[in-house]
């Protein structure tokens, strides 16, 4: 019976093992994107995606619990230092910050996403605004993720598109059919 254990314990420590080395020849960050093409002014799509506070009527992260606390700290909203913060008890919610961290008025927009709870990581990403008519405006919604060394093997497993992409798709098309409808 001893025998059993040791030659167990011995296994499982060698497939751990493995999986870190691994690890160490893992990828550690992915970037997905989405487009979407909206029948509105670069100037007004510019407009209604710089402020945090019209998230909630388009993140699928943010209506994934309808009791998550929403509030705002920093600069004011739109300008580069604003941030919102959302509270959540769900897992799949979480708890965490969205700073505007740069600003390119019509063009740009950075941001950078702090999870604070289930689990600690950052993110980042940016919206990109082309015009491609007088009314018609192609936004660019880019997410850029990654987990360290040697949570990095899980990237291994896991399809990030499915995963983080099939939410931010959601997110683009919420976007698009409420600032279409405003």
């Amino acid at each position: 019976m001893k025998m059993i254990v040791v030659k167990i314990i011995v296994l499982l420590v060698a497939v751990i093992a493995v999986a870190m080395v691994i690890a160490l020849f893992t990828k550690d960050k992915y970037s997905l994107s989405r487009e979407v093409v909206i029948n509105k002014p670069r100037q007004e799509v510019f407009e209604y995606i710089k402020l945090l506070r019209n998230q909630q009527s388009y993140s699928k992260w943010l209506s994934i619990d309808p009791e998550t606390k929403i509030s705002y700290k920093g600069e004011p909203d739109g300008k580069e230092g604003s941030i919102l913060v959302f509270e959540s008890k769900s897992p799949k919610a979480g708890t965490g910050e969205w700073e505007t961290k740069k600003v390119i008025q019509n063009e740009r927009l950075d941001f950078e996403l702090r999870f604070l709870a289930p689990f600690k990581f950052t993110a980042g990403g940016y919206f990109l605004t082309d015009s491609i008519a007088a009314h018609q405006t192609k936004l660019k919604w880019v997410y850029n993720g990654g987990m360290n060394w040697p949570m990095n093997f899980m990237l291994l497993l896991m399809d990030m598109d499915k995963v983080v992409g099939k939410d931010l798709g959601e997110s683009a098309i919420k976007l698009k059919q409420v600032v279409e409808n405003q």
